[in-house]
C-alpha cells in the first residue's frame, strides 16, 4: 500500500494506454501458451529455461513503459480533484441538470445506486446469484478435480500438467474476450449483457457433456470450453452487477455475489463428485479409473449449467427494457 498513489485521470484520454496494456495482456498469454506446451511435450534444457525466463520478464516489464507513458501525458491535461466518472453528474444549467438525473437513473440501474440491502430485495440479485452458483461453482470444480479426472482416464503426468497450466490461459482468454464481445455486442447490436452470460452457460454445459463423455482425448476440449466459459463470467458479472445496481455501492453488492463461486464450488466438489467418487472407487487404495467414475457428476453438472442459462434467460427478459434504455442513452450523448 505505501506504493500506491491516487493520480488524477480521464477515461476516455486514457483508452490508447488501456489499449496497449490489453495487448502486452494478450501476448503474455500468448507468450505463456507456447512455452507450457512445448515444456510439458518436449521439455527445455537449462539454458532454454533461462531464456525463456528473461524473455517474459522483458514482456511483464512492458505495461510499466505504458504506465510511464501514460503518466506523461496525463502530465499535459488537469482534472478536477473531486470528480468521478462514475458517480459525478455534469455540471449544467437547470434542464441540463434535469437531463443528468435522468441519465443517471438510467445508468445507474434499476433504481439509482442501490445499497446491498436494497439490491437484496431486487429479484434480479438473486437471478444472478443463482446464476453464478450454476456457472461460476461448476467451472471451480472442474478445475479443483481436474487432475484427478486425468488420473482416472489415465492420461500422464506431463498431459495433465498441461492441462492445469493451461487452465488459467483460457479463464483469462475468456475474462478479456467476454468483456470486448458484451461490449461490442451491446453497442453495435442491442443485445443485452445478460443474453451474453446465458449463452456462456449454455456452452459450458457442452463442455460437462464432453468431459463427462470419456472419449479420447475429451478433457483437452472440455477444459478449454469450461475455462474460458468460466472466465468470461467472471468478467460477465461485475459489468451487469454496475449497470443493474449502479456503482455506489458496487465494491459491496459485487463480493456478495461472488461468495457464489465458493458456495459452488463446495457443493459441486465436496457433496457431489467427491461423494459420487468415492462410491464408484473399488481399486486399491480406494482409486477407480475409467469413464464412469466421473461421467454421472458432470451429466449433473451439466444439467445445473443448462439451468443457469435458463435462469440467466429470465434475467435477460428482465432487463432487456433497461439496457434498452442505457443503449439509447449513451447514443444520445454520442
Amino acid at each position: 500500500m505505501p506504493l500506491v498513489r491516487i493520480y488524477e485521470t480521464s477515461v476516455a484520454d486514457d483508452k490508447k494506454h488501456l489499449n496497449g496494456l490489453s495487448a502486452v495482456s494478450l501476448i503474455i498469454a500468448a507468450y505463456l501458451m507456447i512455452v507450457i506446451i512445448l515444456k510439458n511435450t518436449f521439455g527445455l534444457s537449462s539454458w532454454a529455461n533461462v531464456v525463456t525466463l528473461v524473455c517474459l520478464l522483458v514482456l511483464l516489464a512492458l505495461p510499466l513503459l505504458i504506465a510511464r507513458r501514460a503518466q506523461r501525458d496525463s502530465m499535459e491535461k488537469t482534472v478536477p480533484h473531486d470528480y468521478s466518472p462514475l458517480i459525478s453528474s455534469p455540471k449544467a444549467t437547470t434542464s441540463g441538470n434535469q437531463s443528468s438525473e435522468g441519465d443517471s437513473r438510467i445508468d445507474s440501474g434499476l433504481s439509482e445506486n442501490l445499497n446491498l440491502l436494497q439490491a437484496m430485495k431486487n429479484l434480479s440479485f438473486w437471478l444472478l446469484f443463482l446464476a453464478m452458483i450454476c456457472g461460476m461453482g461448476s467451472g471451480l470444480s472442474t478445475i479443483n478435480n481436474i487432475r484427478q479426472i486425468g488420473e482416472s482416464l489415465r492420461y500422464s503426468s506431463v498431459e495433465i500438467n498441461s492441462l492445469v497450466s493451461l487452465w488459467s490461459i483460457w479463464n483469462f482468454l475468456g475474462r478479456f474476450g467476454a468483456g470486448y464481445a458484451s461490449d461490442a455486442l451491446l453497442h453495435k447490436k442491442g443485445w443485452p449483457r445478460p443474453l451474453l452470460m446465458a449463452a456462456t452457460l449454455g456452452t459450458m454445459t457442452i463442455g460437462h457433456l464432453i468431459i463427462a463423455s470419456g472419449f479420447q482425448g475429451n478433457l483437452y476440449v472440455g477444459s478449454v470450453i469450461v475455462g474460458v466459459c468460466y472466465g468470461s463470467q467472471w468478467s460477465l458479472m461485475p459489468t451487469i452487477t454496475s449497470e443493474l445496481f449502479g456503482v455506489r455501492h458496487m465494491g459491496t453488492i459485487f463480493n456478495t455475489i461472488s461468495v457464489a463461486s465458493p458456495i459452488g464450488s463446495y457443493i459441486f466438489s465436496v457433496k457431489l463428485i467427491g461423494y459420487i467418487y468415492d462410491k464408484t472407487a473399488s481399486g486399491e487404495g480406494n482409486t477407480c479409473y475409467g469413464s464412469h467414475c466421473f461421467r454421472l457428476s458432470f451429466i449433473i453438472m451439466a444439467s445445473v449449467a443448462f439451468f443457469g442459462f435458463l435462469v440467466a434467460i429470465v434475467l435477460f427478459f428482465r432487463t432487456k427494457t433497461l439496457y434498452r434504455q442505457i443503449l439509447v442513452k449513451r447514443l444520445h450523448r454520442r
